[in-house]
């Protein structure tokens, strides 16, 4: 079973309704019109029409995330027989689903977004039957309810719970999991329950397991097998045997880089799958712990050459097989071991050429229903149902039907050598009908920074800018996950320094291969994006004609010293002194003080974008408004927006239409067809 993924959404309240639905259009917010011809920037940011969408076990039902009309999301659950029987389960102005499960055929659990800036509430629990009847709150989203009582009134678990996994095991019964702070807010330990939605009956799983345990893998039974302390940044993994022995210890590793091997899923006969890193590639690969020794078979059962395994395991309960998984090498793709599942994917691939087509479904041998996701660099997802036994196809419907795929701009993945010699992945987004000619071009720089930035796909922002007419080239600069250990461990204290570089050579590299125009390239990030766009600006004047930061940090002191901020201080004590920097080591003080936009503020002459959340407790305000004080005495051109109700990235449909209108406006002026020569 997974490891713990951690809900992040949230809401303020919930009311539920009942109704017929479909999944056609809903009416679209109105927008900034767009100039002719031109997809709007509306169209390219606001909530899809259904997404999320998860086929039931019985392969019977589809639950889907819905435009519940204006730019708020509900529930429906649509009858596979017939797609226009079907019932909007939940539906409110005020509420956002987050996320939705099938808890089994005729129950239903789901999660609700956060409001930005909240640190008081959590992603809540809330369980329905798919006739939207039996509603039940299992565990509240504020504290101020459990402050007032709420919880006891209506049997629910304080809101420092959360959704830990659905078993899928038949029962009307989820896993859930305790957050347990300490004196300074900081997370000790987490405790792991069963718990009936229904009936709200809770029991307590993973007793006898070290104190600390704070990460969990379960067996198929929904019993903890595996669970992961985390003191003094020191990692140490435990395992459970058997249900008749104790916990024992396993491997112990620094919390960076972290364990070598990982365990990730456990089978029906309680046979493990880890995640290791390989010695030649290093990068991790799956293997199976072999049962007598407990350490891993010398082959691996899958292995991506020149990407980190992420698998998502698809597995049939009643068949108690593992049929294969979901995985993502320079695109989402998949890898079966059951030959019926194969043989489906070959007649879907057969079927919907040109797109990836990921398949879906729960009881998959015993049923002839699979569910398919299909999506390109052009086309955003799209559902089909595919029969195996009658080798029907059906469409059931598109998260953005007002998306022209042939409207849109082609996405390419390359690699170039960076000037030391590193491999660097880059993503190149080309305009639709470019000339034959270098274009005007956005670098744009993912935030993290230690995360996979971009995915062979459709992407509204890469997307938006190439229908304006630019070259977006995003690069995996060093530091980057998902490429192997060497790749990442090389932007080790690298910020400002060799990550740095990696976002020049890139651009150097399009304009050698002829794709960027080198008078007319402007950078842009949000987060850590934010900060090198502002270091690009910095220390390449002659490079950028202008910058877009927005939620970027400003000064690397500040993510240590600034109280408000969401950072851990375990993160800064074990984590951030490793990927950073050590503030209490002289010489990295200096490194981070000769990489600081704030500290060299005057440098930055070219016209500059910032725009931040009030709410942001990432990267908080005072980021900003630091360094626009500081580079308004210079520089003249520096725009400076603040948004209220959002937080470290944009949740409303107004403040995306804001935002992006300026960002065209301000290419437009500096590299687009409005600049000056």
């Amino acid at each position: 079973m997974f490891r713990k993924n951690p809900l992040l959404g949230f809401a303020l309240g919930v009311a539920l309704a009942i109704a017929s639905a479909s999944l056609k259009a809903a009416e679209a917010p109105v927008g900034p019109p767009a100039a002719a011809g031109k997809t709007s920037i509306t169209d390219f940011f606001r909530t899809p029409d259904v997404q999320g969408v998860r086929l039931s076990p019985d392969g019977n039902q589809l639950l889907a995330i819905i435009r519940n009309g204006s730019d708020h999301v509900g529930l429906a659950v649509f009858n596979i027989k017939n797609l226009k029987e079907s019932k909007v389960i939940v539906a409110s102005d005020e509420l956002h689903v987050d996320r939705a499960y099938w808890v089994n055929p005729q129950r239903i659990v789901f999660t609700v977004r956060k409001p930005p800036g909240k640190e008081d509430v959590g992603p809540g629990l809330w369980a329905v039957n798919n006739d939207g009847g039996d509603l039940r709150q299992l565990i509240d989203h504020s504290r101020r309810a459990m402050e007032a009582g709420t919880s006891i009134k209506n049997r629910s678990l304080p809101w420092a719970w959360g959704l830990f996994a659905v078993l899928d095991d038949g029962s009307d019964d989820v896993i859930v999991e305790q957050f347990t702070f300490d004196t300074k807010r900081q997370l000790s330990r987490t405790n792991l329950a069963r718990l009936n939605t229904r009936t709200h009956e809770r029991t307590t799983l993973g007793t006898g397991a070290p104190l600390g345990s704070k990460d969990w893998v379960l067996d198929r039974q929904g019993e903890p097998m595996w669970a992961t302390t985390l003191i003094q940044g020191q990692l140490a993994m435990y395992v459970k045997k058997s249900a008749s022995q104790p916990w024992e210890a396993w491997a112990t590793s620094p919390v960076v880089p972290g364990p070598e091997t990982d365990p990730v899923w456990v089978g029906p006969n309680r046979e493990v799958y880890v995640l290791k890193r390989q010695s030649e590639q290093q990068t991790s690969a799956l293997y199976r712990l072999d049962a007598q020794t407990w350490k891993p078979e010398p082959q691996p059962l899958v292995s991506i050459k020149g990407y980190d395994l992420s698998p998502e395991f698809v597995y049939d309960a009643t068949a108690k097989r593992l049929l294969g998984l979901h995985f993502t090498a320079d695109a989402h793709s998949s890898v079966w071991f059951d030959p019926a599942m194969k043989a489906a994917q070959a007649e879907v691939d057969k079927l919907l050429g040109g797109t990836v087509n990921l398949l879906h479904c729960k009881r998959c041998l015993s049923n002839s229903n699979i569910l398919v996701e299909a999506f390109s660099d052009r086309m955003p997802s799209s559902y089909y149902l595919y029969d195996r036994e009658s080798k029907v196809l059906s469409p059931v419907g598109s998260g953005r039907p007002w998306i022209d795929p042939k409207q849109m701009a082609a996405v390419d993945v390359q690699q170039f050598n960076a000037r030391d010699g590193l491999p660097i992945p880059v993503q190149i987004t080309v305009p639709k009908a470019a000339p034959k000619k270098p274009m005007p071009t956005v670098v744009l720089v993912h935030g993290g920074p230690w995360i996979r930035g971009n995915y062979w796909g459709w992407n509204p922002a890469a997307q938006f800018l190439a229908s304006r007419g630019y070259l977006v080239v995003e690069p995996e600069f060093r530091g980057s996950s998902g490429y192997g250990f060497k790749h990442f461990q090389a932007g080790w204290k690298q910020w400002g320094q060799a990550m740095q570089d990696d976002v020049t050579d890139a651009t150097q590299w399009a304009i050698k291969k002829g794709l960027a125009d080198p008078k007319r390239i402007c950078i842009a990030g949000a987060s850590y994006g934010g900060y090198a766009t502002l270091m690009g600006l910095i220390r390449e004047p002659d490079l950028y004609k202008c910058g877009i930061s927005w939620v970027g940090v400003t000064d690397i002191e500040l993510l240590y010293t600034v109280n408000w901020s969401d950072a851990s201080d375990a993160s800064k004590d074990y984590s951030m002194p490793v990927l950073i920097g050590d503030p209490e080591n002289p010489e990295e003080l200096k490194a981070m003080r000769s990489n600081s936009p704030l500290l060299r503020a005057r440098e930055i002459k070219q016209p500059l974008l910032m725009a931040y959340g009030f709410d942001d407790v990432r990267v908080p305000v005072v980021h900003g408004t630091k360094l626009r004080d500081e580079i308004q005495s210079n520089n003249k051109q520096v725009e400076w927006v603040a948004y209220t109700r959002e937080a470290h990235g944009w949740t409303q449909l107004s403040t995306q239409e804001d935002f992006w209108g300026r960002v065209e406006r301000m290419l437009d002026k500096h590299i687009g067809t409005n600049a000056a020569p």
